[in-house]
């Protein structure tokens, strides 16, 4: 299906909005009926009937035929926000005594969720350097139910192999579940490769723009089914029609973003390379990337994520460093307009602040769309303070 048809025209029948070029948010929260039988089907079939605005809206509808067919897809649901998407995801293919296997440090909220709420239900997660395939196969048991990935991750980038780790668990029975936010449908497909579940932070760049908070899970109708019927209606974590719309909207420049920020996230890795301040730069298309083979394989592309490791002998030099810059922002996230630095230091109470571990010297830079000459500019004062 042409990436042009899905953005521009899939699900979008303007004949039944006034023609409308864009597409309305129908901001309600029930839906009437002329039938007896319409009634008993919506209850019968909340999943595919408009009943009531926690299951399924029509502009919620719409985003999700595209997010499905942007990920090659047969369903996707759309949640409040990417924490709500792994929540349900996880808690549907998982019961007491159940065991999980998840690549080391995945996101925030991934890791609370195995570590301070199913554990309480007896389900344990073994964390693994999920760089090598060796360290699945080690730590599958009989009860492993999940295998959670993240490729990249958000901070050192390490990749997993999705066909391989897709093959090893479908031999096993077990459910692939990854977090494919860094790189977007449009950058890589993990169904492609035999992975059963991808989540997107729709918040990054689906959105694009700051604004919005969304989470997004792709899979079989039968799955997604299981998920909207058990999980999503019980939690009521789906997302809203007006943040529903405000995704819409980001996704018709999707693509010409992402061109954007990657070709200037390649200038800006050149750049800081080269400068004596800077130890290391981690970028998953960067030729000296440990994985950069895999990367080329499972990935078309690598967006505006970085890290540097500064060459700084203090968590002081590392604070004035940060605050010199005066065209990027001290925050969380990314994939919106603005560019943001996020030092490791900042997370530090000062005196665990340790000059000789690496991470505690790590920043990472996310690229927006500013110009990047703009951005060396900015990066070259503030280095000065190192």
């Amino acid at each position: 299906m042409d990436i042009s048809y899905i953005l521009n025209e899939l699900g979008e029948d303007r004949s039944q909005y006034f023609n409308a070029v864009s597409p309305p948010i129908v901001q309600t929260s029930n839906f009437a009926f002329n039938t007896f039988e319409e009634l008993r089907n919506a209850f019968a079939n909340e999943e595919s009937a408009f009943l009531y605005s926690r299951g399924k809206n029509p502009t919620v509808d719409i985003l999700s035929k595209k997010l499905a067919a942007l990920d090659g897809a047969e369903d996707a649901l759309v949640f409040n926000s990417g924490a709500s998407a792994i929540y349900c995801s996880v808690m549907a293919n998982v019961k007491s005594g159940d065991h999980i296997i998840s690549i080391k440090k995945p996101y925030t909220w991934a890791t609370r969720l195995f570590d301070n709420v199913l554990i309480r239900f007896g389900i344990e997660t073994t964390y693994i350097d999920g760089t090598k395939i060796e360290n699945f196969v080690n730590a599958l048991r009989p009860e492993t139910r999940i295998i959670y990935l993240e490729t990249p991750n958000t901070l050192t980038y390490e990749l997993q192999d999705l066909q391989a780790v897709s093959q090893l668990a479908k031999s096993h029975g077990i459910i692939t579940i990854v977090d494919n936010s860094y790189c977007t449908p449009i950058y890589q497909k993990p169904h492609d490769f035999g992975i059963d579940l991808s989540i997107q932070s729709g918040t990054k760049y689906l959105g694009g723009h700051s604004d919005v908070l969304a989470g997004v899970l792709t899979g079989s109708q039968e799955m997604l089914k299981k998920i909207f019927n058990e999980q999503l209606l019980n939690t009521g974590s789906g997302i809203s029609p007006f943040n529903a719309w405000l995704v819409l909207r980001g996704l018709r420049t999707l693509p010409m973003r992402l061109e954007h920020i990657s070709k200037s996230t390649v200038k800006v890795v050149e750049y800081l390379k080269k400068h004596p301040k800077i130890e290391k730069v981690l970028f998953p298309f960067d030729e000296d990337f440990p994985q950069l083979e895999l990367a080329h394989k499972q990935m078309k592309g690598a967006c505006g994520l970085l890290t540097v490791v500064l060459k700084a002998n203090s968590l002081e030099v590392i604070e004035k460093f940060t605050y010199s810059l005066k065209h990027f922002l001290v925050a969380v996230s990314w994939g919106g307009h603005e560019s943001l630095i996020l030092p490791q230091a900042g997370g530090l109470a000062p005196e665990d602040f340790d000059v000789n571990i690496e991470l505690h010297r790590m920043a990472r830079i996310y690229i927006g769309f500013e110009d990047p000459d703009y951005l060396i500019s900015d990066l070259e004062q503030a280095l000065e303070v190192l």
